[in-house]
């Protein structure tokens, strides 16, 4: 029987507990730079008796042309892997393990966050109904996406590149791994699912051809850090981002085959859409998580489960009886840094302000209380 509370191996990395904490984008990085006060956040929230097991990082830019919300941090200069070691050494002297999520939003951008104004990319030229997040007289605001331009076939290496390079970067900047955030309606997902994806060469079509550019992005990581250090997120029936497949249980299930023989840490799916309905979108079939579990173990995938998606202790435990190994919590880690420990005395709970998510100083960032404070 697998306990929340134990301690686990996931890959190269010796974990306290199964507690993940999930990638939170908080815009609280000017500039695309960790700063201090990530550092505190992060250290907040690292310590092995009452925080994560294991951090999974806010998703962070692997390029200038992967950028799509404001104040977010990236990956791609020597400034920023300097400026994140403050915030990897903070977690580690609590005795901590961080990864970082390695992040390419594709159309999910605004021409105002692109290098010179230019339009966001995409595997096809199709714009996505959704918002994102800019500072508007210093206010998060959201607006409408802008048109995307479908990337030539020529361009792929070099993202394929700016991938492996971010991940040496972070390994670099003093992560333990990364984690390729292939989820919600962001570019390697987009080209995996057909109502995105319209292209007609080797990247385009056939689910076979559609999953090309994400079996590239991971096979390029692993061997820049190997199996061990990297992760993987997956969201198979999120409408996040206005990500649509009409297939989705055929295309996950040929993902994670894919994935199989890297030889990851983890892969960490996200059951439905965040906040919403846990195995289906509103009118579609029941999608099957076992059998992506079991598709992947048949594929000879050893990597840990993850799973994601309005975790309680009660469904937390449940889930480890069937064939989880790690649970990962987003909102609650944004109110209870000592998340852990309240978990295992069954409370209390701080309740997150809304309001100071997105932008913004301490107030609902570094200053809630711990119990006991």
């Amino acid at each position: 029987m697998k306990n929340l509370f134990e301690p686990c191996h996931v890959g190269a990395m010796a974990l306290a507990n199964r507690v993940v904490m999930a990638p939170l984008t908080r815009n609280r990085a000017p500039g695309a730079l960790a700063n201090a006060r990530m550092a505190v956040y992060y250290g907040q929230r690292a310590h092995p008796d009452s925080g994560a097991g294991l951090i999974i990082s806010e998703a962070t830019a692997i390029s200038p042309q992967a950028l799509g919300y404001a104040d977010v941090p990236g990956i791609w200069s020597d400034a920023q892997v300097q400026d994140w070691k403050q915030v990897t050494s903070a977690v580690h002297s609590q005795g901590g393990k961080i990864v970082m999520q390695l992040w390419h939003v594709g159309r999910i951008s605004h021409t105002s966050l692109q290098p010179s104004g230019q339009a966001p990319v995409a595997p096809s030229a199709i714009t996505a109904k959704c918002k994102t997040v800019l500072f508007v007289d210093g206010q998060a605001t959201f607006v409408e996406t802008s048109a995307p331009r479908a990337l030539d076939i020529g361009e792929l290496p070099g993202i394929v590149q700016d991938y492996r390079q971010a991940a040496k970067n972070a390994v670099a900047a003093g992560f333990d791994g990364v984690e390729v955030h292939a989820a919600n309606g962001y570019l390697i997902d987009q080209f995996l699912r057909a109502g995105s994806n319209h292209r007609s060469d080797a990247y385009g079509g056939t689910i076979e051809n559609r999953s090309r550019f994400l079996q590239e992005v991971m096979q390029a990581v692993c061997d820049e850090i190997g199996g061990q250090r990297t992760g993987i997120r997956l969201s198979p029936v999120t409408p996040a981002n206005d990500a649509q497949d009409a297939h989705p249980q055929a295309l996950f299930e040929h993902v994670v085959a894919l994935l199989a023989p890297l030889n990851l840490a983890f892969v960490h799916v996200i059951e439905g859409s965040t906040g919403g309905p846990r195995d289906h979108q509103q009118g579609e079939a029941a999608f099957d998580y076992a059998a992506l579990q079991n598709a992947y173990a048949q594929a000879g995938g050893h990597g840990a489960w993850m799973v994601n998606n309005g975790y309680d202790l009660a469904l937390a435990e449940h889930a480890l009886t069937s064939g989880a190994d790690l649970v990962a919590f987003g909102k609650p880690f944004i109110a209870n840094p000592d998340l852990t420990a309240r978990l295992r005395a069954h409370g209390p709970f701080n309740t997150p302000d809304r309001s100071t998510f997105y932008g913004g100083g301490d107030a609902g960032y570094t200053d809630y209380p711990t119990l006991g404070a």
